[in-house]
């Protein structure tokens, strides 16, 4: 399989956790120049609902590393801007609540870290 392919197979199975887990999926692959949101979900944070860009990493084992230590600080700038520019399109107000999760998934563990990063300028 190429790594596109097997991209969107561990993208599907960490959009289904998240839904099993009361989040619902409002975007998958959203793209701007400046980058990728893997997975965008609506959630519950105490009584209030925030908004949350989620990276996806997978690897087969950590030979190379464990995959969320592939979330670079550039990665992470990225994702900042692009989470940006879809809060621009959809017209989300800035004081919406936001939040930066990775899922990291190394065979068949998943590993699901909220506010994996802050808001990078």
């Amino acid at each position: 399989m190429n790594k596109r392919r097997v991209g969107s197979v561990y993208e599907e199975k960490a959009a289904k956790y998240l839904e099993k887990n009361g989040y619902r999926i409002l975007k998958r692959n959203f793209r701007c120049r400046r980058g990728e949101i893997d997975l965008i979900a609506s959630g519950k944070e105490g009584a209030d609902s925030v908004l949350v860009f989620i990276e996806v990493k997978y690897r087969l084992s950590d030979s190379i590393g464990r995959p969320e230590e592939a979330v670079t600080p550039l990665k992470m700038k990225n994702i900042c801007r692009t989470a940006d520019y879809y809060r621009i399109c959809n017209g989300i107000p800035e004081d919406r609540t936001c939040r930066f999760d990775v899922i990291a998934i190394q065979g068949d563990n998943l590993r699901h870290y909220k506010n994996a990063f802050p808001y990078v300028q």
